[in-house]
């Protein structure tokens, strides 16, 4: 299903924006399109994650909240892996056939692995004020295994204006606990750059 040209005729934000790899080879090339029902993004990105060359198509779908109530992830190296679920806007999660997915209950927002852009999902959904910040459970996705699971995070705002704002990332558990990123953000809550990670490289 296309996404984005569910919103054409009740667009009132459109974005093409690309990022690249802060080291090593890869770009990222995203579409966004919000109207007064939602939002949608489509994106292809090319990479290096964990030693392993990637091609993958991604799409998510916002209501009007910035709940996500649609993923699909599809490679585009010719095996076939990939996968489309489904959310209710309440934290439970659906495959494609329908079946609920217990382990993501609770989750409202995706992270995939690949790029910077699902960091916008809660930074939109919340709101958060200078000074606020929020402990999420999100459905994260680790692009090289086509896997996901639930995982901790938290957002704090450091700075908020019309112009942007500047976000402190942390994750609280597994393999990447401890880990901490402050990602400053355009005036539609897009990363510009993510330290050590992605640079973005078309303003849009």
């Amino acid at each position: 299903m296309n996404y984005l040209r569910l919103l054409r005729e009740d667009v009132v934000l459109e974005r093409d924006v690309m990022w690249k790899p802060w080291v090593g080879e890869g770009l990222e090339h995203l579409s966004l399109a919000q109207g007064s029902g939602g939002a949608a993004a489509d994106s292809v990105v090319i990479g290096v994650e964990n030693g392993v060359p990637f091609r993958i198509r991604y799409t998510v779908r916002c209501d009007a909240g910035w709940r996500v109530r649609a993923l699909r992830v599809s490679s585009l190296a010719g095996d076939d892996k990939g996968f489309e679920m489904f959310a209710d806007g309440e934290g439970r999660w659906y495959t494609s056939a329908g079946d609920t997915m217990p382990s993501l209950e609770g989750c409202f927002d995706v992270d995939i692995s690949a790029t910077p852009f699902t960091n916008t999902l809660p930074i939109r959904r919340l709101g958060l004020e200078a000074g606020e910040f929020a402990d999420l459970e999100i459905v994260y996705l680790a692009v090289s295994e086509m896997r996901v699971e639930p995982a901790r995070q938290r957002y704090t705002c450091l700075e908020h204006d019309e112009r942007g704002g500047l976000y402190r990332y942390e994750s609280l558990d597994g393999e990447f606990a401890g880990f901490a990123a402050d990602l400053p953000v355009d005036a539609d809550s897009l990363v510009l750059d993510y330290p050590g990670l992605f640079r973005r490289v078309r303003l849009g």
